[in-house]
C-alpha cells in the first residue's frame, strides 16, 4: 500500500474489491448508489483517508470508512486494509444474510 492523499473514487472501489471492474465501479457511482460523507458524487471525486463511504453490493447496503490508499489493485486479503465497515453496516448486512436464509425457496 502506497501513502498516497487522495484518490478517485471509482479506482479506490475497485482496488478494495467491492467492484470486479472499474467501470462498473463508475456506473453504480452514476446511478447515485455510492455516496462520500453522505453526498451524491461523481466517478471523478477524490477519497481520502477517514472518508465514509456508503454504497450498495447487490441488495445489501454497507457502509465503510476509507483507512488507506492503494495504487494497485491486490489480493482480498490486502483488500479488506483499505476500509473499516462499520458495526451497523455489519449487523445489518448480517440481518439481510439471515432474511435471505430463512426466505422460501422459489419455486
Amino acid at each position: 500500500m502506497n501513502t498516497l492523499e487522495s484518490m478517485r473514487i471509482d479506482k479506490w472501489l475497485w482496488c478494495a474489491r467491492f467492484y470486479k471492474t472499474r467501470s462498473l465501479a463508475t456506473e453504480e457511482i452514476g446511478k447515485g448508489r455510492v455516496t462520500i460523507n453522505g453526498q451524491a458524487i461523481k466517478a471523478s471525486r477524490e477519497v481520502r483517508p477517514g472518508d465514509t463511504v456508503a454504497l450498495r453490493q447487490g441488495q445489501v447496503p454497507r457502509t465503510v470508512v476509507v483507512r488507506c490508499l492503494s495504487a494497485q489493485r491486490g489480493p482480498a486479503p490486502v483488500a479488506q486494509l483499505l476500509y473499516e465497515e462499520t458495526a451497523e453496516s455489519i449487523a445489518a448486512r448480517e440481518k439481510a444474510q439471515e432474511l435471505r436464509r430463512l426466505a422460501p425457496e422459489p419455486a
